[in-house]
């Protein structure tokens, strides 16, 4: 027992110091800084010690707290950098009537009212979500703040002053605290930066779609730390920084240099500026439509931006590729004055490019009133016909929050061709900006043309445009197996058009689609150049541990199934160990899931949920990741509704 009585606070601090270090669960990371200490978990949590007394900056599993008390140290206050999950999920083994509690006051709804930024039918407008899929990670679990801090403000305790310092970019209202001590300039900076000037993960700093908020906010954020002219800085994961001045430097340079190639590929400013402006089209009878080739057509220019165009056979019959973002009345408006006016008998089938919403809002009205069928690759079915299943961007139920359902009557291989009214229709697995997308190409009117969807719109003859459309994790859009295949695909396929989604003609394509190619290729690299893991898809893509449906509704007293998805990037063997955080009164078949995936593959596994007794509503279930002895903590989450049997879904 450490006689704190007895001892003046300073040797109070070496005998514990010295305790804590011999047990190997601490160290001291910092030359000539004796009182501040590490305990790595699921993040590093930083320990400031005044005599027998500790701060803790960032938590992690918890574990830091029982050493601390075991060996008489009393961790008066936690303060947390960010709401992330994994920095502090350890809050149930605290003693809220010994240990206060402070975050960035930016943050204290995702502390205090996490489940609001985890909802059943999402929408474009919820708060933290790229198109309808949340970008934050909160807590399972509220947790009460005793206080919550300022931008700009002085916090202190004992002998510290903490300044606390707004750096938002890793998290929407992330903090940093500076502090000085034995001659040091010293920041812990949560997930900010991670050691060798690099991101600690892309996913958190994917706010928008494409446009670089998040990205700016974190440029902006590195720069306010370069200015506090930093000796070390204390980051949540891997290990301390000390030459942090320079770092930062070298870190805030490869930030700027990545934005250009992280931004869309084309102007954004002005829809009409994404394509060529030349004699290709023709007017037709009809204001809103204008002519491609004899028997393509698309919307003016006056709807740009709108997902619509057509091809009508010889026969009168019509073929939809993707039709969405207006309203009802004007598709039957035009439908009819396509029959009169362009020979349409028809709208036999409406063909979909990949999962987003946006490019089948008319595919229910399509159907119901004018017996048109839906086509798609038979990958793309199922965010189609049961979108809140999955936890990915832009979905039709984020677009139409009364969508029920829409069931695909023709699922198609990849490499299948349709002879529709003498063409033959190819229909080509095309990733790029999801990887639930395809391609429909076809020789029409002495054209080869290709159908694509949303992954490239650009003017062709602009060199300063390569097309790309937004990068996005959450769309599940990995380079290796997204742009970097689709744009090799589409240099292969060689089509002399390219009719993108969203009313983008592109003619002469080749140079475009040379440089289209070339940055996929360099974007991949920026992000193996910026991410810490040497297989790099770990930090970037939020779904390497997964469950299918993410959404399980969960009646009370019965049984509901879920998939858990394992991937493994590693040319190796992965060991894990997945444990489901469960809340009081669900159980699950198994609550443990141990197990080997092979080199560069998934496994799957199925877990028996069931729930009595437990509270009413939406709840969070984290996965807690453990991957070859590295503990990341709970990383990523499913959702279940637990509801009285019998009680329809919201």
């Amino acid at each position: 027992m450490f006689q704190r009585i007895l001892f003046p606070a300073a040797i109070v601090a070496t005998m514990l110091v010295a305790a804590l270090a011999a047990a190997e669960i601490i160290e001291t990371p910092i030359e000539g800084v004796p009182d501040i200490l590490l305990h790595r978990s699921t993040c590093n949590a930083w320990v400031l010690l005044d005599g027998a007394a500790a701060l803790v900056v960032n938590l992690g599993d918890g574990s830091v707290i029982g050493e601390l008390v075991a060996r008489g140290v009393t961790p008066e206050w936690i303060l947390f950098t960010d709401h992330h999950r994994e920095v502090c999920q350890g809050m149930p083994r605290v003693d809220r009537t010994v240990t206060k509690v402070a975050t960035p006051a930016a943050e204290r709804d995702l502390f205090e009212r996490p489940l609001a930024f985890r909802t059943w039918r999402p929408s474009l407008g919820d708060a933290h979500t790229v198109h309808g899929a949340s970008y934050v990670r909160p807590p399972a679990e509220p947790i009460p703040l005793d206080r919550a801090l300022d931008d700009g403000e002085v916090f202190t305790w004992r002998s510290y002053e903490i300044r606390c310092n707004a750096t938002p970019g890793t998290s929407p209202g992330g903090m940093s605290y500076v502090i000085q001590r034995d001659g040091k300039r010293i920041a812990l900076t949560g997930a900010l930066v991670h050691d060798g000037a690099r991101m600690t993960n892309w996913f958190d700093t994917e706010w928008d779609y494409g446009f670089g908020k998040g990205l700016d906010a974190l440029i902006a954020s590195v720069a306010t730390l370069r200015a506090a002219e930093l000796d070390v800085a204390l980051p949540s994961h891997g290990p301390a920084i000390h030459d942090a001045r320079a770092q930062l430097a070298r870190y805030q340079d490869r930030l700027v240099a990545f934005r250009p190639d992280y931004l869309r590929g084309y102007p954004v400013d002005d829809l009409v500026k994404r394509r060529r402006v030349d004699g290709t089209v023709t007017p037709t009878p009809i204001p809103q439509i204008v002519r491609v080739t004899p028997r393509l057509y698309k919307f003016a220019d006056t709807l740009a931006g709108k997902n619509f165009a057509i091809i009508i056979a010889d026969s009168g019959r019509g073929l939809l590729l993707d039709c969405g973002l207006f309203p009802t009345t004007l598709l039957d408006e035009l439908v009819e004055a396509m029959q009169t006016h362009l020979g349409l008998t028809t709208i036999d089938a409406l063909w979909i490019n990949h999962m987003h919403g946006d490019h089948f809002t008319l595919g229910s009205h399509l159907k119901a009133r004018h017996g048109t069928k839906i086509w798609t690759l038979d990958r793309i079915v199922g965010p189609v016909e049961n979108p809140l299943a999955y936890d990915y961007c832009a979905l039709i139920t984020s677009y139409d929050p009364t969508y029920t359902g829409l069931r695909v009557d023709r699922p198609l291989r990849d490499g299948e061709v349709v002879r529709w009214e003498g063409l033959d229709l190819h229909v080509d697995w095309m990733p790029g900006q999801t990887e639930f997308g395809n391609c429909l190409w076809l020789e029409l009117d002495g054209k080869k043309i290709a159908f694509t969807g949303d992954n490239l719109f650009a003017d062709p003859t602009d060199p300063d445009q390569n097309g790309h459309e937004a990068v996005v994790a959450r769309n599940s859009a990995i380079f290796e197996e997204g742009y970097m295949l689709g744009s090799r695909y589409l240099l292969d396929l060689a089509p002399d058009l390219v009719m993108g989604a969203h009313n983008v003609l592109m003619t002469e394509p080749h140079a475009l689609l040379v440089r289209y190619r070339a940055w996929s290729e360099r974007i991949a690299a920026r992000y193996r150049e910026l991410l810490p893991d040497p297989d790099y898809e770990y930090d970037f893509d939020p779904f390497w541990v997964s469950a299918f449906p993410y959404r399980v509704d969960l009646p009370e007293g019965q049984w509901r199934e879920v998939t858990v998805t394992v991937r493994n990037f590693r040319d190796r063997p992965q060991r894990h160990v997945i444990r489901l955080r469960l809340p009081d009164g669900v159980t699950a078949e198994p609550e443990v899931l141990e197990g080997t995936v092979e080199p560069k593959s998934r496994e799957r596994f199925t877990v028996r949920l069931r729930a009595e007794g437990a509270a009413l509503g939406v709840r969070m279930i984290p996965f807690d990741i453990t991957l070859d002895n590295d503990h990341h903590g709970e990383l990523f989450d499913f959702l279940v509704r637990i509801h009285a049997p019998g009680e329809a879904a919201p």
